[in-house]
């Protein structure tokens, strides 16, 4: 099965064509903006030498993430999506950034303001759902947890509060994970994007 996966969530830029979880090429630029200006002429060169019309799914990170990233990365894949009439499936991001280490693993995402983003996996089974918490709830909700690794760009942030937990701080996830996660990813006839809270910018007052 050929799969294109995309991802915008996080601090990268990164598209792959996988089949049966193996990749057959794949590009990842570290970069906080200029998603939406990169991810098409990556999208072309991951795709050279085959045809959009052979893929048999689209697969995209929802989130959380970046809004605007997100947002960048969801559009385009429903772009391919109608052009070529294949599946569309998502992946969390938190779900993608644990897949990217060994064992028992939590993405773990900064999201400002003394919150994180976390979710906790036990070889690739979801202990719990993903949420936006308190730095000091996330770490002792994840305390119990033995030989734990905290993966993301929020990793850091409970390093203080988990001291014998291992440290993976990556930007972004791992693109070959995102690929094997990808393979089993179900497709969704509405695929909407994991924000978890509100944008902080609002509409302007009339």
């Amino acid at each position: 099965m050929t799969v294109l996966v995309i991802d915008t969530c996080l601090g990268a830029c990164q598209v792959g064509r996988f089949d049966a979880g193996r990749m057959l090429a794949g590009l990842s630029e570290p970069m906080e903006r200029g998603h939406q200006e990169r991810l098409a002429p990556m999208a072309a060169e991951v795709m050279a030498g085959a045809s959009f019309a052979e893929l048999e799914k689209i697969v995209v990170t929802i989130g959380p993430g970046s809004f605007t990233g997100l947002r960048v990365g969801l559009a385009f894949a429903k772009g391919v999506q109608l052009a070529t009439g294949a599946p569309l499936a998502g992946v969390g991001t938190l779900a993608a950034l644990a897949a990217s280490a060994e064992g028992v693993a939590a993405g773990v995402i900064d999201a400002r303001r003394g919150l994180v983003y976390v979710q906790a996996f036990e070889v690739g089974r979801a202990l719990d759902a993903p949420d936006i918490v308190p730095i000091a709830e996330a770490a002792r909700r994840l305390a119990a947890l033995r030989d734990l690794t905290l993966v993301g760009p929020g990793a850091h942030l409970l390093a203080a509060e988990l001291p014998s937990a291992k440290l993976d701080p990556r930007p972004a996830p791992d693109l070959a994970a995102l690929g094997r996660l990808a393979e089993t990813a179900e497709p969704v006839a509405d695929l909407r994007a994991l924000y978890l809270r509100a944008p902080d910018a609002k509409p302007m007052a009339p």
